[in-house]
């Protein structure tokens, strides 16, 4: 026999109504009509909410919409013991009225939610009754109780995923064994192991107990001071019978404390093992990397002596030329103290002008903010500073005894590009050479060939003054 249960449904004297997954309204039994005092036509395709208007934020709204997102969620019935939820009447008054509800998922054949089936129950003259009877304090508190827990068991949930789901490492030891009460996914993906609950260190992690870090904990508790520790080494087990392998770890050991004494330890950290290993090939690599031109250097100077060696008058040149070649390996040597990531312009102007100013260098004013310079760009300012000081002390500042030079910068324009200028005072006159030599072509070549900088010197009677701009983006 064929039982007709929508037609059964429709007859039961309790109310029923069936909404979609977007709680749109898309059946209903007389019995609900009569409760609501609905119509059916004007209820059909309307969403919950908008058919049943209440407010968003109180506390009838949040606890129906808590409990339709709950089944939406677990695909699993869910029961509002009872809820204030008033109702308007034909005329436009809004009654006030409590129920019992039960939601039921309707799943299709895949397993999907396909509907949610409603059944309430008007218990308003059961809420009357106990009001009369001054016991609707307890019902309030009921529900009071019923919410908190409900927001709390809402909160703990949303804790707990966090806590699972951070990317850092995060365990919390307890009692003077430290034993594990909590350990998240990145924890137990570090040490290569599924469960650590309940496990003391000592069982749980045995190849870290030599290293240390049970001294350390211990330390802590001790203490009640932190620890924090920066690429620390520890090997690890990451796989069951594995050899054990080298990591390093930024972490700290936070002491939580209870009635004054620290019983338990919050560790947290992060895995920093591949930003070590490439710190320490990028080391390697530029000490490879400067040891190769240095040796490219030496063999520079060494052509260069046989080259110079039997030309007449050539002491001065060579000299020079030495100069310059020794001007470039301390350009090298300031990059790779920076494992060639740039330089420091204040730094360089001063290291470059005392390399070959010597005593001179107190009559040499440097003024301006620090700023970083790319490689290129310091290669070529060292090289443009230490032409610049060499040709001061033959004839210009510093080739007597009151001359001066003060070296400044500062950004300007709306590119922000940085202004440098090298301005000589107190020197013999200057006289505009006939031609350019080597150095100004040096300078005014070097730094022009960064792109968007450019040098030139003024040789005003007063002293020599070179304007740089630098575009240091």
């Amino acid at each position: 026999m064929n039982i007709d249960f929508a037609a059964l449904c429709g007859l039961s004297p309790s109310p029923y109504i069936v909404i979609g997954p977007d709680e749109t309204i898309v059946w209903t039994n007389d019995a609900y009509l009569r409760s609501t005092m609905r119509d059916r036509k004007a209820l059909l395709g309307q969403r919950l909410f908008d058919a049943f208007p209440s407010e968003p934020g109180s506390e009838s709204h949040e606890l129906l919409r808590a409990s339709l997102d709950r089944v939406i969620a677990t695909r699993q019935p869910d029961e509002i013991a009872m809820i204030r939820y008033d109702i308007s009447t034909p005329d436009g008054v809004m009654e006030q009225r409590y129920w019992s509800a039960t939601h039921t998922p309707l799943l299709d054949e895949e397993g999907n939610l396909a509907f949610i089936l409603q059944h309430t129950v008007d218990v308003t003259e059961l809420a009357d009754l106990r009001r009369l009877r001054d016991e609707m304090g307890v019902v309030r508190r009921a529900s009071a109780v019923q919410a908190r827990n409900m927001s709390l068991e809402a909160e703990r949930s949303w804790l707990t995923g966090l806590f699972k789901q951070a990317p850092g490492f995060i365990a919390v030891l307890d009692g003077s064994d430290f034993t594990f009460e909590m350990a998240n996914d990145a924890y137990l993906k570090l040490v290569g192991r599924e469960s650590l609950i309940g496990l003391p260190i000592v069982e749980a992690l045995p190849e870290v107990v030599g290293q240390g870090f049970v001294n350390l904990l211990n330390d802590v508790r001790t203490s009640g001071q932190a620890y924090i520790g920066h690429a620390i080494e520890v090997d690890l087990e990451v796989r069951p019978g594995a050899a054990l392998e080298r990591r390093y770890l930024d972490f700290i050991y936070q002491p939580i404390f209870e009635d004054g004494q620290a019983t338990a330890i919050l560790v947290q950290g992060h895995d920093v093992t591949e930003g070590v290993q490439a710190q320490k090939q990028q080391e390697v690599l530029i000490n490879e990397l400067h040891h190769r031109v240095k040796n490219t250097l030496v063999i520079v100077q060494s052509l260069a002596t046989q080259s110079f060696r039997g030309l007449p008058s050539s002491d001065k040149a060579r000299q020079s030329f030495d100069e310059r070649l020794m001007a470039l390996a301390g350009a090298h040597d300031l990059l790779t103290q920076r494992n060639w990531e740039g330089a420091s312009l204040k730094g360089l102007v001063l290291q470059t002008i005392s390399a070959a100013a010597g005593p001179a260098m107190d009559r040499v004013a440097v003024g301006g903010d620090d700023v970083p310079l790319s490689p290129r760009l310091a290669v070529a300012l060292t090289m443009a500073f230490h032409e610049l000081t060499t040709n001061a002390i033959k004839y210009g500042a510093l080739s007597n005894q009151e001359g001066f030079i003060t070296v400044s910068w500062k950004r300007e324009g709306p590119d922000g590009a940085l202004h440098l200028d090298w301005v000589e005072a107190g020197g013999p006159a200057v006289i505009v050479p006939d031609r350019r030599g080597f150095g100004s072509r040096l300078i005014e070549g070097g730094v022009g060939a960064a792109r968007g900088c450019q040098a030139a010197i003024a040789y005003d009677p007063a002293g020599v003054h070179c304007r740089m701009t630098l575009l240091l983006s």
